[in-house]
């Protein structure tokens, strides 16, 4: 077997890890947001082995996949923890315990989405935007030629935007199309090139119902609603609104569950003898691990049995979500996923503060991880990369990243005096202190799990409808335009070049707006940590 997981691929992967992972958790304190490091890993881990002796696409692979991964496990943590010491400054947790749900986090992501590998990217063949950019990267500067003229020059062209938007705030962040009124919500669209690659990548349908969603939820839902006495102000309009989107998302991951159940009842019905997957060695494997974790969160945390066991079924399912809505949109609202597993696990048990918000921490980190695993697994399937040094090396990052995600958090907190503040907002984790409590509006929520449910047993891309009724207006209508504009690019450009180089050139496109972001976006976290 050729080797992918290389010693030197560990030792760049790893070198790069803690830089990315350090930028990472400043960024998400700082801005609430996280761009995916995927193109920028790419980048450095093709300068680094690109010109190495006897080195591969599918080793380059592999060291990116290592340093990509500690970024979204610090995301998990950077999303949710903080808003404990929102509400509680004095509130006290030990680093052992800390460690122990990082690292627990990240070991689970990584063992789930090994599961979900084969279902979402070979047999669903879900698009994983940044996999699919990272492969156009890696081809086209191995490559070169026309294909990487073109992908660079996008990005080329992305960075500097960037820059100018970000660096110099000389391109504003939102362009306003509408300001509102008591009726209809502001409309306006973010000014983001990686947002219309996206787009662009996950094509018409998902980024049309996507967009739907959000035209429903702002202006047919909000305004009726308005009118018709459902709602006193677009306030409580938009509580209902949210509520029913984390309803929608979560009615598909039921879809799934029962889905599964219905599928393993009928295949005992009928007598059926499905070959087996998994070596009864890998099972074993699997169990010992879920085995260990419980006991690691039941001695090493504030959680409980109870709570631990409930908790391994709720990671198993919002990571498969997390695995599904990455590859659909290039989205991954990990701390939502965190705050509906605690909500659950509230309905059985009294945890305490502490306790809630180690829950949505270990689930955030679990499926931050996921998102990074797929994206990766989409690009490295796409290469020919052995999955099992692939996912080796993911597990290795993402061990090393949580532990040093733990430590750079607390540095955070004692060098900037809290969180919660100018320096370091934390908006993700405000938002998670305010739904600890619970959710806003239960039958708004109900309303959402229902439709959810049906719509995923109708094979409706549910998930993605609901993240659009969710998320801000300005995310979903940049996905909608880039998706549209691809379309109209490709029938203008039909006529002269062949169906096949049109497909080729608009994805390298796609992705050098969607690298050149994200780039950009990391190195300038980094400069502005090292001030």
């Amino acid at each position: 077997m050729q080797r992918h997981l290389t010693l030197r691929a560990t030792i760049i992967g790893i070198a790069g890890l803690l830089v990315i992972t350090a930028s990472s958790m400043y960024v998400a304190l700082r801005m609430g947001a996280l761009p995916w490091p995927t193109i920028f890993v790419t980048v450095v881990s093709l300068a680094a082995l690109g010109k190495a002796k006897n080195s591969s696409l599918q080793e380059i692979n592999v060291t990116h996949t290592i340093m990509s991964s500690g970024a979204m496990v610090a995301g998990g943590l950077a999303f949710t923890l903080p808003g404990l010491w929102m509400i509680d400054p004095t509130a006290s947790f030990s680093i052992s315990s800390l460690i122990v749900l990082a690292v627990v986090g990240a070991i689970l992501g990584t063992l789930f989405s090994s599961l979900y590998r084969k279902k979402l990217i070979i047999e669903e063949e879900l698009p994983y935007p940044m996999g699919i950019a990272s492969y156009n990267t890696l081809i086209a500067g191995k490559q070169g030629g026309k294909g990487a003229r073109t992908l660079f020059a996008s990005m080329g062209g992305s960075v500097i935007f960037t820059v100018l938007r970000d660096g110099f705030s000389k391109i504003p962040a939102l362009l306003g199309i509408y300001g509102g009124n008591a009726l209809f919500p502001a409309f306006s669209i973010w000014v983001s090139p990686m947002a219309m690659g996206i787009g662009a990548i996950i094509g018409p349908l998902f980024a049309l119902v996507w967009f739907g969603g959000a035209i429903f939820g702002y202006y047919l839902l909000t305004p009726i609603g308005i009118t018709q006495g459902l709602f006193a102000s677009m306030a409580e309009a938009d509580i209902f609104r949210s509520n029913l989107g984390i309803g929608l998302m979560i009615g598909t991951g039921l879809g799934v569950f029962f889905k599964a159940v219905y599928s393993k009842l009928t295949a005992l019905k009928k007598l059926e003898e499905k070959p087996e997957t998994l070596s009864s060695t890998t099972r074993l494997l699997i169990v010992l691990i879920l085995f260990f974790a419980v006991i690691l969160l039941s001695l090493g945390t504030e959680l409980g049995l109870v709570e631990s066991l409930v908790l391994m079924a709720g990671i198993y399912l919002a990571t498969y979500l997390s695995g599904m809505l990455t590859g659909q949109t290039g989205i991954n609202p990990m701390e939502i996923f965190g705050i509906l597993v605690l909500l659950v696990i509230q309905l059985i048990s009294k945890p305490s503060l502490i306790a809630s918000f180690s829950i949505a921490a270990i689930v955030a980190v679990a499926c931050g991880l996921t998102g990074d695993v797929m994206n990766d697994l989409k690009s490295g399937h796409l290469l020919k990369t052995d999955p099992r040094q692939q996912i080796l090396g993911e597990g290795i990052g993402g061990v090393v990243g949580a532990v040093l995600s733990v430590f750079v958090l607390l540095i955070m907190k004692a060098s900037f005096g809290g969180f919660g503040t100018a320096e370091l907002p934390a908006p993700q984790a405000a938002a998670v202190a305010a739904m600890v409590g619970g959710l806003q509006n239960i039958p708004a929520f109900l309303i959402g799990l229902g439709l959810g449910l049906v719509l995923f047993l109708a094979k409706l891309p549910s998930a993605t409808l609901g993240l659009g009724v969710y998320l801000p207006i300005y995310i979903s209508s940049i996905m909608g335009l880039g998706a549209l504009l691809s379309v109209l690019i490709k029938r203008i450009l039909g006529k002269k070049w062949s169906k096949e180089e049109l497909g080729q050139q608009s994805g390298l496109v796609a992705s050098g707006l969607l690298g050149g972001e994200g780039i950009t976006g990391v190195a300038i976290a980094i400069i502005s940590m090292l001030k």
